[in-house]
């Protein structure tokens, strides 16, 4: 209660200031309220500024008062309420801008498995599908009846104590004859332990027959893009056709080469064949749902249009066959930026190669339960993708390879859309402008921009998740408070700031599916509260609160409701209370 009066005293002190209904203007007492004692407020003044304590007056400074008051009121018509305005306008453009996109993505992927038909698999004994594919050899379009295509499965993996059987095993049960295929274990590992556990895991599938490949490296130059591009140097790799990447904590299912690598045998124009995540612990926390309702809609929505339409998307980095030619066309593996996924698609796709998309196709992955290397998981996605915009955007507009259409669905929907926008606007318009709106009663936010738009946006996500209806307003709320570090990420990455190049390992737990209890929140253990805190959420959920309160005081609307709410997800989320602690190590 403490903390509740506090919070109505300094909205009382924003209403005094701040002159949201007119009313002080008109009093024959103006006060300046500087600490030092009690003084009983006038009569016309609402009753939370009674619990101010220890505050001057203007009698102190006659004269002080109204010449701030004034000069509040000249800056406040000026700048402020301008300067908000257009801020507003300008989030409202955008919003309109992500609706549309939306609802282009939304009817795309539902015309998807339409349009994927013209994509045929065949058997592996056929030759190419298409006439205009005959041969083709160049492309890989003609191959020997009964003939395997030669694969070679990478697994990058960095000090992944908890996951490492789990990949390698499942890498090593791919029903493919043993002698068309081999993995690739790169190990980047630090801990001298974890190295040999590594390699031991290796030795024992190779003793039952498999052609598994230990390759370390003295370095950690370049990440995880060093490291795959460094593994396909070896000179075992030049006899392969395809290149499999998974993660350390992905399982493939023993069919999913059986069910994949046929698109690339038999469409020699395709470059990569992207599978669907699936995950072991969706249900673990409330933030792990959240989590999963995010990426369906990225694979359920956003991969399928783009497969269908332009046969672009952005490669998931993981769970994917790649043409090795394909990338060999396309310069490589890169380390400009920290989605070397991403950015090998953007320059495979300038090249004309065309993506596909097999949503049936599902590949098991851990989603971090730890809410620290979630954020740091975020950033790194966010920042690199804004950073290799930055990069890539003039190399878009100017090529000459690809379809104008094409080139502007990389450009805006791809990269200014889905990189940009989609993550600087929920934070900027319902965590900035909508709160700093009931201070300034000049600006009005339409009721189309506050209601309209999002609710039409969340039910295009929604839809796609049905299962998940329930958990929409947390997913709203949680998703709201990650935007204010993908918009920290997206500018960092677009000026090229400092951290523009960080490259931390998101943690894995390992088969947290055995874990049968799912929890909400967690109370975090005992340790110091620096440890556990994050600053910058709470100095948000700081304002939040006070800007809800003066809603709530003075306000005439219930803009309080969704602001408070709002404020206590960025509380919870600052002080730890979601997600785990730590490993398990």
């Amino acid at each position: 209660m403490a903390g509740a009066a506090a919070v109505a005293s300094l909205a009382a002190v924003a209403a005094g200031w701040l002159d949201l209904h007119g009313s002080t203007a008109t009093k024959t007492t103006t006060t300046l309220l500087l600490p030092r004692r009690w003084w009983p407020p006038p009569s016309s003044v609402a009753e939370p500024s009674s619990l101010l304590l220890g505050w001057w007056t203007a009698a102190s400074w006659p004269g002080a008062a109204e010449a701030l008051r004034a000069a509040w009121d000249a800056a406040r018509a000026a700048a402020v309420a301008p300067a908000l305005a257009a801020a507003s306008w300008a989030c409202l453009a955008l919003s309109a801008m992500l609706l549309a996109d939306a609802v282009f993505l939304a009817a795309a992927s539902l015309l998807a498995p339409r349009r994927r038909r013209r994509y045929r698999p065949g058997p592996l004994a056929a030759g190419p599908a298409n006439e205009e594919d005959v041969g083709d050899e160049e492309a890989g379009g003609g191959r020997a009846a009964g003939a395997y295509p030669m694969v070679l499965v990478q697994i990058p993996m960095y000090n992944e104590r908890e996951v490492y059987k789990l990949s390698i095993g499942a890498a090593c049960g791919l029903a493919w004859p043993s002698d068309r295929v081999i993995v690739q274990v790169l190990d980047d590992s630090t801990d001298p332990t974890i190295k040999d556990l590594v390699e031991l895991e290796c030795m024992f599938w190779a003793s039952k027959g498999k052609n598994v490949k230990y390759e370390v490296r003295d370095n950690r130059r370049g990440y995880k893009a060093g490291a795959l591009k460094q593994g396909m140097l070896y000179d075992y790799v030049q006899q392969c056709d395809f290149v499999v990447v998974f993660d350390a904590d992905f399982q493939p299912e023993p069919d999913f080469l059986t069910r994949t690598v046929p698109y690339l045998v038999h469409n020699p124009r395709i470059a990569l064949v992207q599978a669907r995540w699936e995950f072991v612990n969706p249900n673990e926390f409330l933030m792990t749902r959240i989590q999963r309702m995010t990426l369906d809609y990225h694979f359920k929505v956003e991969q399928e249009a783009g497969s269908s339409t332009f046969a672009f998307f952005g490669f998931n980095g993981t769970a994917g066959v790649w043409r090795i030619s394909s990338i060999k066309e396309a310069g490589g593996w890169e380390d400009r930026t920290t989605v070397e996924d991403m950015d090998l698609a953007v320059r495979a796709g300038l090249k004309g190669w065309k993506f596909l998309y097999v949503g049936d196709v599902k590949v098991k992955s851990e989603l971090p339960s730890n809410l620290k290397a979630y954020r740091r998981q975020q950033h790194r996605w966010t920042c690199g993708a804004a950073n290799l915009f930055r990069k890539t955007g003039a190399e878009i507009i100017l090529n000459k390879e690809v379809s104008l259409w094409r080139k502007l669905y990389l450009f805006y929907s791809f990269f200014f859309i889905r990189k940009i926008v989609a993550h600087v606007v929920p934070f900027m318009l319902y965590c900035v402008v909508i709160p700093l709106s009931v201070l300034i009663p000049e600006v009005t936010v339409p009721i189309w921009g506050v209601v309209y738009i999002p609710t039409t946006i969340t039910l295009l996500y929604a839809v796609r998740n049905p299962s998940s209806l329930h958990f929409i307003p947390f997913w709203i709320l949680f998703e709201n408070v990650m935007s204010f570090h993908r918009t920290k990420a997206t500018f960092i990455g677009l000026l090229e700031l400092g951290s523009v190049n960080e490259w931390v390992v998101t943690e894995k737990l390992g088969n947290s599916s055995c874990k049968p209890v799912m929890q909400v929140l967690e109370k975090p253990p005992c340790r110091s509260c620096w440890d556990r805190c994050t600053i910058s959420e709470i100095l948000v959920a700081i304002f939040l609160f006070f800007c809800a309160t003066y809603n709530l005081v003075y306000g005439g609307d219930f803009y309080f409701v969704y602001i408070y709410l709002q404020a206590i997800t960025f509380l919870i989320v600052g002080t730890g209370f979601c997600g785990t602690s730590g490993s398990n190590s």
